[in-house]
């Protein structure tokens, strides 16, 4: 299983995992690009995530939501700023409520992913920056951390079923 490297830094208000998968940059990028590959992993195990929009380019939307296990439902919105397919892409990340609308009492943040290929493999990097140290503490506490590692845990998985395909 792939083990993400999560840093913290709250002098700076900024998450970064850095990870690294045994497959083809082609094959990463899909777990981001197909709607129905990210719906297998971007929610923790138990919070599936289920996408009822995608436009992964710029000034698009991704709207999804995750159902937990006592049946309630969590919505998020990335409003996308850049693409540079494989490479990279850039969202502001936002929680939401059922109808798509950003919630303003919880913090938004600006995701950056990339990707790089070296033999084989794929290094993903994901920094997240927030308005504050205090809303990343915030979004911490409310268990991002190990909600992100529980759902990354799942890559390998998908990986292989794009690669089986």
């Amino acid at each position: 299983m792939t083990t993400p490297i999560v840093e913290k830094d709250l002098d700076n208000a900024t998450l970064t995992v850095t990870t690294e998968f045994d497959a083809p940059l082609e094959h990463v990028w899909q777990l981001f690009a197909d709607p129905r590959k990210l719906e297998k992993w971007w929610g923790p195990p138990t919070y599936p995530a289920t996408v009822h929009q995608h436009e992964l380019r710029p000034g698009g939307k991704v709207v999804y939501s995750m159902t937990g296990p006592e049946g309630d439902t969590h919505y998020g919105l990335w409003n996308v700023i850049a693409v540079d397919e494989p490479g990279s892409f850039e969202v502001e990340d936002l929680f939401a409520d059922g109808n798509g609308n950003p919630n303003p009492e919880l913090p938004a943040t600006v995701m950056r992913y990339e990707f790089a290929e070296t033999g084989g493999r794929t290094q993903m990097r994901c920094v997240a920056r927030y308005a504050s140290p205090e809303a990343l503490q915030q979004v911490l506490e409310m268990g991002m951390e190990e909600g992100l590692v529980a759902a990354m845990s799942q890559i390998d998985g998908v990986l292989a079923e794009i690669a089986a395909a």
